[in-house]
C-alpha cells in the first residue's frame, strides 16, 4: 500500500493544539506501519522549517523518530517540500532516511503513473506578487545570506510568524473553487503526459475529483485529518483519519 499525507503543519497553534495534531499523526503512522510500502509526505509537514548547516528547529522529535523507524523497517519515506518547509538541507535524509524532493515529481506505482506535488507555485502566471514572493523565498542566495547573517532564534521566530499568516489565509477558504487553478494545471499537463492520478495538497481542501484528469487533493490536519491510499491494484481513495 502507498500512503500520502500533507499539511500536517507540525508546530502550529498553541501547545495543546501542537500536541493534539502530532499525536494524531503518530497514531496514523502506527496504523500504517505493517502494510505501507511507501509513505509520501507531500509538503507542509512542518509549519516552518529552516535548516542551518549545524542547526535545525527544535521539536517534532517523536515524529522524526517514527519516520526514521519506518525507514529502518524498509518503508520508503518520500518527502516533497511545500511552501512552509522548502528550506530543507540534508538533515532529514541523513538522520531519518527520507528521500527528499524540492520540485514536483512523477512516480510509477501499482501500475499507475502519478504526478505528485504540494501545489504551491503552480499555475500562478496571473499573480505577479505571488510569483515574486515565491522566487524570493526559493532563492538559494537568499537562503545562504539568511543562514550566515541572521541568528537562528530570530529567523525561526520570524518564520513562524510568517507561516502563521500564510496558514490563516487558507483557513478562510471553504469553497471548492479554490482548487480550480490546480485542476486546470492537471488538465493542461495531462493533455501531453500519460498521468493516471494527480495528487496535491496546499489548498487545505480535501477532494477526490475524477474528471478530465483524476485529481486528488488532501486537506489540512488541524481541521480534518485525512490521507490518500493507493492500493496494489492501482485503486486510489481519499480517507479521513479517525
Amino acid at each position: 500500500m502507498h500512503y500520502f499525507v500533507s499539511d500536517i503543519h507540525l508546530g502550529s497553534g498553541n501547545g495543546a493544539e501542537q500536541r493534539r495534531v502530532e499525536h494524531l499523526f503518530l497514531d496514523f503512522l502506527t496504523k500504517i506501519e505493517n502494510d505501507a510500502e511507501t509513505l509520501f509526505l507531500v509538503g507542509d509537514i512542518f509549519d516552518f522549517w529552516f535548516e542551518y548547516k549545524q542547526v535545525v528547529p527544535k521539536g517534532f522529535v517523536r515524529t522524526l523518530g517514527r519516520l526514521a523507524e519506518l525507514s529502518d523497517k524498509g518503508v520508503r519515506v518520500v518527502m516533497l517540500t511545500g511552501n512552509h518547509d522548502m528550506w530543507v538541507g540534508d538533515y532529514l535524509t541523513q538522520e531519518c532516511g527520507i528521500e527528499l524532493y524540492t520540485t514536483p515529481q512523477t512516480f510509477s506505482l501499482a501500475g499507475k503513473e502519478l504526478f505528485v506535488a504540494h501545489g504551491d507555485n503552480m499555475n500562478i502566471k496571473g499573480k505577479p506578487i505571488l510569483r515574486l514572493m515565491n522566487k524570493m523565498f526559493r532563492s538559494q542566495r537568499l537562503r545562504r545570506w539568511a543562514s550566515r547573517i541572521i541568528h537562528p532564534d530570530r529567523f525561526i521566530r520570524f518564520g513562524k510568524w510568517w507561516s502563521g499568516k500564510s496558514r490563516k489565509s487558507h483557513g478562510k477558504v471553504q469553497n471548492i473553487d479554490v482548487l480550480q487553478p490546480l485542476i486546470e494545471f492537471a488538465i493542461d499537463y495531462g493533455a501531453n503526459h500519460d498521468i493516471d492520478y494527480f495528487i496535491f495538497g496546499h489548498m487545505h481542501y480535501a477532494a477526490n475529483i475524477a474528471g478530465t484528469q483524476h485529481t486528488v487533493f488532501m486537506g489540512d490536519w488541524h481541521t480534518a485529518p485525512n490521507y490518500i491510499v493507493l492500493d496494489n491494484d492501482g485503486r486510489i481513495e481519499l480517507k479521513m483519519e479517525n
